[in-house]
């Protein structure tokens, strides 16, 4: 089973947290879970973040994650 701590938070970078925090902070599991879908839809069109697409193997982590209850 994926860990946020361990899995998905070291996805995002200090940057796309600072660019987020007006709607919320992608180093919270709890905020993150509460906008899985808006997050993953972001970065499966590669809009998130918006420097660059993620690999595909980062985006199925997130995915992954999302789909085993988003744990902490």
């Amino acid at each position: 089973m994926l860990s946020f701590e361990t899995d998905i938070r070291p996805l995002f970078r200090e940057k796309d947290r600072n660019s987020m925090l007006w709607m919320f902070d992608l180093w919270s599991a709890a905020d993150v879970r509460q906008h899985a879908e808006r997050i993953f839809g972001a970065v499966a069109r590669g809009s998130m973040p918006c420097d660059g697409s993620w690999p595909e193997e980062s985006a199925t982590l997130l995915r992954r994650w999302i789909d085993e209850g988003g744990q902490d």
